[in-house]
């Protein structure tokens, strides 16, 4: 069923996990249509599969028992039409996460515990699936003394804040940072992405929220080092 692989060094397990990763990432967001397709209802139940080459595929479970390696969740397929298409996908992605957890501890299992401990160190810096697709992948930040978390719509940056633009310009995300919020969701309301209006991050979780939602005006937003939104607020209140 897989292509063939059996890593043995942390690198190895490392490198296997991070294509397998790959292949998922592309199936659930760039060839996200041609997976969806193929994930019919009417089929038996399928699978999806990441390989070490980069491919993945939409298949059935391998019919030996035990498997030669762990398989992922099953009949992805069913679900489909039953719920909407993000939270399908999402929900995917969560399960394709933990199969990939436990394809690189299956090659993993005969490593020492400080060997253990840095494969998933390694793991661990990469955004999970599920944050790639719910587009809740780490940005990274510039010094929160720029203030340039919060957002507000393309005309005031441009005149109000050239500064901070400049400064993001450095960061090597930000040619893309438009593109990358084109499907986030406010934290609040769970309303779209709009460049027309203001927007600020939460630098405690990085969710995203309309400034309406959480009472931030952008004349607040600039006196503001480190902006909490409530939910994390609330947490360090509890603690």
């Amino acid at each position: 069923m897989d292509i063939a692989s059996n890593p043995h060094s942390v690198e190895e397990i490392f490198k296997d996990y991070n294509s397998r990763r790959n292949a998922i990432v592309r199936a659930l967001t760039y060839d996200v249509d041609e997976f969806y397709s193929l994930c019919d209802p009417e089929k038996e139940n399928l699978c999806l599969y990441g390989h070490p080459n980069e491919t993945w595929e939409v298949t059935l479970p391998a019919e030996e028992v035990p498997p030669e390696l762990p398989e992922p969740a099953l009949g992805i397929n069913f679900a489909r039409d039953g719920m909407n298409r993000r939270d399908w996908l999402s929900l995917v992605a969560v399960h394709t996460d933990s199969w990939l957890l436990s394809v690189a501890y299956y090659f993993g299992a005969r490593l020492n515990r400080n060997e253990r401990k840095r494969l998933f160190s390694l793991i661990n810096d990469l955004p999970t699936v599920f944050e790639v697709v719910t587009e809740r992948k780490p940005i990274n930040k510039p010094s929160v003394d720029t203030g340039s978390k919060s957002r507000i719509s393309s005309t005031k940056r441009s005149s109000e804040g050239q500064a901070k633009s400049n400064q993001r310009l450095n960061d090597e995300s930000y040619a893309e940072e438009d593109d990358e919020h084109g499907e986030t969701f406010c934290g609040s309301c769970g309303g779209n992405y709009s460049a027309d209006e203001f927007w600020i991050g939460c630098d405690i979780c990085e969710r995203w929220y309309h400034g309406k939602c959480v009472k931030i005006t952008p004349v607040k937003a600039e006196s503001i080092k480190q902006y909490k939104c409530p939910a994390c607020s609330t947490k360090k209140g509890r603690q």
